[in-house]
């Protein structure tokens, strides 16, 4: 046999949500549920067995059970009224010293931006050069932190950047190694998509370098960035409908100006820490 439960949210804070609803036994009710639907009342479908459900705030360190009473008549339920708590959710993380930018078994992206100016004259950008420490942790099974369990690596860099000024961008690169020894493979890249340009890293005397980038804006009257919608942390998303990622043969215009910022993104993974120490961008004097 079943039974119908409307759960309706009192309070709650502004960053709880979406929810995992389960019952006594752990057994799913429903799952990413948005806070509005629970504001506003949501009925669900279980087992006469079912006694008490626990909502789960899946973006946060956040629960709350509550035992089944008896019936309440559904003309009632717009007499409970909701309010906004700010001691509601509890943020916890950084409690695995393997892992930096994950947040309760999500990666997030982490994003560093360098912001460069020129003298008079506009610049070209050849190519930039990182000198970058890329570190990978081992635990020691005592859950310790400790600056000495670890191992610097030479594979492992972000996987994505993005060069651009007020009027051009270069959208974005996917960047990969460079394949050892094999002229073949590296032969094939740049690799062209509908939504970004995969490109060779290369790393060299502790340098990672990057090039083959060039501005590939359709329509430089559209904005170049989109504000997300997916995250508060995020400033800013390429605007992708604003970018041609063909391979452009014969309209290669380079990035130039008076100033230039250089996006670097980790988001493909959550193991290794990246210790950025300076960058450099090659550039050449623009005459006209």
């Amino acid at each position: 046999m079943s039974k119908v439960i409307t759960i309706k949210l009192t309070k709650a804070s502004v960053t709880s949500g979406p929810f995992t609803i389960t019952d006594q036994g752990g057994n799913i009710i429903a799952s990413s549920v948005p806070l509005d639907t629970l504001i506003d009342g949501e009925s669900y479908i279980v087992e006469d067995s079912v006694t008490s459900v626990t909502l789960s705030s899946e973006n946060c360190f956040s629960s709350k059970s509550k035992n089944l009473g008896e019936p309440i008549d559904g003309a009632s339920f717009p007499s409970f009224s909701y309010s906004d708590s700010t001691t509601a959710c509890l943020w916890r993380h950084l409690e695995d010293i393997s892992l930096y930018n994950s947040f309760y078994g999500n990666t997030h992206p982490y994003i560093i931006e360098y912001p460069f100016s020129y003298p008079y004259q506009d610049e070209i950008i050849q190519n930039i050069t990182d000198h970058s420490k890329v570190y990978k942790y081992i635990p020691d099974g005592t859950g310790v932190y400790s600056y000495n369990d670890k191992i610097e690596l030479d594979n492992a860099y972000f996987n994505k950047g993005v060069v651009y000024n007020g009027q051009q961008s270069s959208g974005i690169l996917t960047l990969v190694p460079k394949p050892k020894n094999s002229l073949k493979a590296s032969s094939q890249y740049p690799i062209y998509s509908a939504t970004m340009k995969t490109i060779l890293y290369t790393k060299s005397d502790g340098f990672y370098k990057i090039n083959t980038f060039w501005d590939i804006v359709k329509d430089k009257t559209k904005q170049l960035f989109n504000t997300s919608c997916e995250s508060l942390s995020l400033d800013k998303e390429v605007n992708q409908d604003n970018m041609d990622y063909t391979s452009r043969s014969f309209k290669k215009s380079p990035i130039r100006g008076k100033d230039a910022k250089i996006r670097y993104i980790l988001d493909d993974r959550d193991d290794i820490h990246i210790v950025s120490k300076m960058l450099i961008n090659s550039t050449q004097i623009s005459h006209k």
